[in-house]
């Protein structure tokens, strides 16, 4: 699936409706660590890994842009540390002139107002004004492979990101991946314009029914009922 399809299909879901896919799927659901958040409220970015592990020069970021193709997201692995930002505007500007479509590190960066107005979507862990501390030895996959939080991601997968945080995905099950969290989206959509127009959530899933299903089986668990009656709510 190429850079334009996968924005077009992501315009219209968010994380939450492709995490729930993940579920549906049997796909492990490889979400970065909760502190990780745009930039800029509201940022969204959409594109495959390119993965860059920071040992402490920019140079490892520059030769990424070398590789990556439009649309790409750098995805920085700065091992999760707090003491330095990794990532700075100037960066950031390469990585738009270069055609990415956005940067996610799992680390810090500075330069936040500049950032900002850059307008590349930018996810990180927060910020510090103190730059990189170190320059240690570079790993030979250092341009293959990142560590974000407990997953490792690559080349091969697909990074979203939105208000609600980021997630990876397997690019080799992007498309079923999709229509399930269309299918999902567009289940969920229903429902909340049923109880907008007087029809509560539990009338239409049939909660009472699984009430007293419960009462006759108390192994029934409620994701049971809920896939039995083609409910959304909780994948």
């Amino acid at each position: 699936m190429d850079h334009e399809e996968i924005q077009k299909r992501f315009a219209t879901l968010t994380t939450a409706h492709v995490a729930d896919a993940c579920i549906r799927a049997q796909v492990p659901v490889r979400s970065a660590p909760a502190a990780m958040t745009a930039v800029a409220p509201g940022g969204r970015v959409a594109g495959r890994v390119a993965p860059a592990r920071h040992v402490g020069s920019v140079d490892i970021f520059l030769e990424a842009f070398e590789n990556a193709a439009a649309g790409d997201v750098l995805v920085v692995d700065n091992g999760g540390r707090l003491d330095e930002a990794c990532v700075g505007d100037l960066v950031v500007l390469e990585a738009l002139a270069a055609g990415l479509g956005g940067v996610v590190i799992w680390g810090l960066h500075r330069d936040t107002a500049d950032i900002r107005a850059i307008g590349l979507p930018v996810f990180s862990i927060g910020a510090t004004p103190t730059g990189p501390l170190r320059l240690d030895d570079r790993a030979e996959y250092a341009l293959e492979r990142a560590d974000v939080g407990l997953w490792q991601v690559g080349r091969e997968d697909v990074v979203f990101g939105d208000d609600d945080g980021v997630l990876f995905v397997p690019g080799s099950r992007l498309g079923e991946l999709f229509a399930l969290a269309e299918k999902i989206r567009d289940t969920e959509r229903r429902q909340a314009d049923r109880i907008r127009s007087g029809f509560s959530l539990r009338s239409q899933i049939g909660f009472a029914d699984y009430l007293a299903a419960r009462v006759q089986n108390p192994h029934l668990t409620f994701r049971d009922h809920l896939r039995a009656v083609g409910g959304a709510i909780e994948e």
